[in-house]
């Protein structure tokens, strides 16, 4: 017996039937058309697995980015133990942001980011004092204080700038960048002045920063800055205009408004970026100027504050004791293991660590010398943890008073490229020379009182650990060295453009030495 079939059925046969034949016949006829258009549309396809294979899944070392104009950029993110947490800018350079970038599938990165660029950090900090060689595939392999462990504050969220594929265009990204938000950033005109005052403090010397216009029709209204970015580099400036003398804190908070339920007055300013050495805050790079024109990864309540101090010290580094002491030394691994705990050797070190099980048996390359760091300024310099907090280190057999990274050592070759780097994450300071007539007051052992006196060196010898550069891979020939104290304007001074030194390095087969030397900003 033959089924029954409806007319409706017989219908839809029909038409499948006449769509096959002329995909058939579309097939037979195939062009250059049809060809450019299936390339499109594996592009296209391509560009959308890239997209969603970005969103990595919520399993532990996953990263993301947020704050950001699109997933190319934004402060860091890292999931661990079912939560997501922020990664804390110390340490934090082109090694890391690398190493970011490709882990979320971009082909590089463009720089590192700093002080909340993106935004303060709206989780706690999973990760601090991060050291990546920049080969790792993931973030989590890389060396830091341990989940959860960390002495950071919620403007110091890490961030990065990832290079964006050469075939993706804006409309791919989660967030398209507007036009307007590609206009580069600029000073005002000799036409235009900026006026400054503190508001909401609790004395004349603190409160969150309102600036507004003067020009030839008069003052405008009063506006806020928006906190992105904002560190001690802007609150020396604001400091130093209103004749209050220097910034011993700028933050990033609404702790200076009357009241909760007080508005702020709108933001007037953003993209804040000084140098350090300007008279006035109309000196400095910043977003144009316009209540359109402004962006700010917050809008409510995100918005920068600074106190401001009369007296404050002032760190100097010595090249001259630099260029006198440096020396070369061939050393054991057997006798670097306190110091590869600490990451101050080279990353293929570990490298040879992990493959090689006689790896305490090869030699590294040191480019050794002394550090003596001055206080020339008009007040002691003492660390900015509790004394409570500071950490023993069994290596050393003292307390070190100062874990945020505080001098770094790096080799860069003709290009700019860093070829060979070195630090110092961890500090115990104390006053081991004085000028005559100055009494030392401050000491490592026995648990004393740490800090730098005024007119007091605290000197780090050549035979310290981490005392260095592990250069153990770099051809013989001529580079440029630069030693930076604070180089991340983590801890207030007066002024920050003389704690970096950069000289010429002349590397042969018998010996190093480093001449030229001048001092600049970090």
């Amino acid at each position: 017996m033959v089924p029954s079939v409806s007319s409706s059925t017989r219908v839809g046969f029909l038409l499948a039937i006449v769509v096959l034949a002329w995909v058939g016949q579309v097939d037979g006829s195939i062009d250059s058309n049809r060809t450019s258009a299936l390339e499109e549309a594996r592009l296209q396809r391509e560009n959308l697995v890239r997209k969603y294979l970005k969103r990595l899944k919520k399993e532990d070392g996953a990263i993301k980015l947020i704050g950001g104009r699109g997933d190319f950029e934004g402060n860091v993110e890292i999931f661990h133990a079912g939560k997501w947490g922020a990664v804390c800018d110390d340490e934090w350079d082109q090694a890391e942001a690398e190493v970011v970038c490709r882990q979320l599938g971009f082909p590089g990165h463009v720089k590192p980011t700093h002080t909340g660029y993106f935004g303060r950090a709206k989780r706690k900090f999973w990760m601090d004092n991060l050291y990546c060689g920049g080969k790792e595939r993931e973030l989590a392999e890389c060396h830091f204080d341990g989940w959860g462990t960390n002495d950071c504050e919620a403007s110091e969220a890490a961030g990065v700038i990832c290079k964006r594929h050469e075939d993706e265009e804006p409309v791919t990204t989660e967030k398209p960048v507007p036009v307007e938000m590609k206009v580069p950033k600029e000073r005002l005109g000799e036409q235009r002045r900026l006026e400054l005052r503190l508001v909401g403090g609790r004395v004349a010397d603190e409160g969150r920063v309102e600036v507004r216009l003067v020009d030839g029709e008069g003052a405008g209204r009063w506006g806020s800055v928006c906190g992105d970015g904002w560190g001690l580099l802007e609150g020396n400036v604001v400091c130093r205009q209103l004749g209050l003398g220097y910034a011993n804190n700028a933050v990033q908070t609404d702790f200076f408004s009357e009241s909760e339920a007080s508005e702020l007055p709108k933001l007037l300013l953003s993209g804040t970026e000084c140098y350090g050495n300007e008279t006035s805050l109309a000196d400095c790079l910043h977003d144009p100027i316009g209540w359109r024109s402004v962006r700010c990864s917050e809008r409510h309540g995100h918005v920068a504050a600074v106190t401001c101090v009369s007296q404050m010290a002032d760190l100097v580094f010595d090249h001259v004791e630099m260029e006198q002491s440096l020396h070369l030394e061939d050393r054991l691994m057997y006798l670097l293991q306190c110091a590869m705990e600490e990451n101050c050797v080279a990353s293929q070190a570990y490298e040879i660590q992990r493959e090689n099980p006689n790896w305490h048996l090869e030699t590294r390359r040191l480019l050794k010398f002394t550090a003596r760091v001055v206080n020339t300024g008009n007040a002691d310099f003492r660390p900015h943890i509790p004394k409570h907090l500071w950490e023993w280190h069994l290596c050393h057999m003292h307390y070190h008073s100062m874990e945020v990274l505080f001098a770094t050592f790096d080799v860069i070759d003709a290009g700019g490229r860093r070829v060979a780097e070195g630090h110092k994450a961890s500090f115990c300071l104390e006053d081991n020379q004085c000028l005559p007539g100055v009494e030392p007051r401050y000491a490592c052992a026995n648990y004393g009182d740490q800090g730098i006196s005024v007119n007091c060196s605290d000197i780090y010898r050549h035979n310290i650990d981490c005392q260095w550069v592990d250069i153990s891979e770099l051809d013989f020939g001529e580079y440029t060295m630069r030693v930076a104290i604070n180089p991340e304007f983590k801890v207030p001074e007066m002024r920050f453009d003389n704690n970096a030194a950069t000289c010429r390095l002349l590397y042969t087969q018998t010996y190093a030495r480093v001449f030229d030397c001048k001092l600049e900003r970090p």
